[in-house]
């Protein structure tokens, strides 16, 4: 009788069990983490021979008023939305992409026979599995036909024209994908930084429209402001219509300021130099290096008003040693102009009103 009982309680017990489990919802499908493809070419952004970079339709091309300095390197950006989605104006950082977006940027120099020729290609997705940036690069092969994954980043020799035909040989640094993170990462969230509203904020040479007016017109851009409300960075070139200070200052946001601020790479040295930034300490006026050692060649200051010969910002930047050289990635060559242009804006700065951006 108690085996009987005993049987007829857990065949009870087990009903209920399978029951529950049929009424239980099935657990959400895990989106997979997105992995990059073997080479460029297998993404479709271009149409025609890849080294000619025809974008596709969906393949949108832009440039930044003052852009990177890399070596003189002649570079060619995309930005590439998902079906259907749009992105969201901010003014402050990079704006609002939408998950699946791809950001392309091409590498390539000018060689002595004034051809263009190709050596990375950097892309950033945002990964919709966790709403995450993720980087990726790739080596162009040497027929210049396709360029694949590389992760490890390599020294590539090259000899090639700056900007003004002077023709230079070095040790071009393709990054491994950590390099990238160091500059792409603030507070530990790897994010885009060149395309920031007011860096995309100007008429592009040849065209009738700012550049972002078309893309809000063209419907890829949503909650764009009137014209005097979006922020504006200068052209650094532009002695016509923005003043030394200003194109300093624009200069060191987008060579700089992505490590140096809050959250940045650089964030202990306490050196922020953002646009906006306006504690002159914090720009490094008569601040002593915090973490520079032998970098700061004996000097005192970061930066001395009027004194460009013994400033430590102007030092490094017209340096290439390893451990002194600033920005220490990107580059392996001095920016002679930008470096000209830095030491003139510390020149100036015992002027009147020179420090507002």
């Amino acid at each position: 009788m108690r085996k009987s009982c005993l049987l007829v309680v857990c065949l009870i017990l087990w009903i209920a069990f399978t029951q529950s489990c049929q009424q239980r919802p099935a657990p959400a499908a895990v989106a997979a983490i997105f992995q990059f493809k073997p080479r460029l070419s297998d993404y479709g952004f271009f149409t025609g021979a890849l080294k000619a970079l025809q974008p596709r339709k969906g393949v949108v091309n832009y440039e930044l008023s003052t852009p990177l300095f890399t070596d003189y390197a002649v570079k060619d950006r995309f930005v590439v939305l998902p079906d259907g989605k749009t992105i969201q104006y901010t003014d402050h950082g990079a704006l609002d992409f939408p998950d699946s977006t791809f950001i392309v940027k091409n590498f390539a120099y000018t060689n002595t026979a004034h051809e263009k020729i190709m050596i990375e290609t950097r892309l950033l997705f945002r990964d919709p599995a966790d709403h995450q940036w993720k980087v990726m690069n790739y080596l162009w092969n040497k027929e210049q036909q396709d360029a694949e994954k590389w992760i490890l980043g390599k020294k590539v020799p090259i000899t090639f024209l700056d900007d003004n035909g002077k023709e230079h040989t070095t040790l071009y640094q393709v990054p491994n994908t950590n390099d990238c993170k160091r500059c792409h990462i603030n507070n530990s969230v790897l994010t885009p930084i060149g395309p920031k509203a007011r860096n995309l904020n100007f008429t592009r040479p040849g065209q009738t429209q700012n550049q972002l007016q078309q893309w809000a017109a063209n419907g890829m851009l949503t909650g764009l402001p009137s014209a005097d409300k979006v922020p504006l960075l200068p052209d650094w070139k532009d002695s016509l219509h923005y003043t030394v200070n200003e194109r300093a200052r624009a200069y060191l946001d987008v060579n700089c300021a992505h490590c140096h601020t809050k959250g940045g790479d650089a964030f202990n040295t306490g050196l922020f130099l953002e646009y906006e930034q306006t504690k002159p300490d914090h720009l490094g006026l008569m601040k002593s290096p915090v973490s520079a050692g032998g970098g700061a060649g004996g000097l005192d200051y970061d930066v001395i008003p009027g004194d460009p010969a013994h400033s430590i910002l102007a030092y490094r930047m017209n340096s290439v040693e390893p451990g002194t050289a600033m920005p220490e990635l990107a580059r392996t060559v001095v920016h002679t102009e930008g470096v000209a242009l830095i030491r003139q804006w510390i020149k100036e700065m015992n002027r009147p009103g020179t420090m507002k951006p």
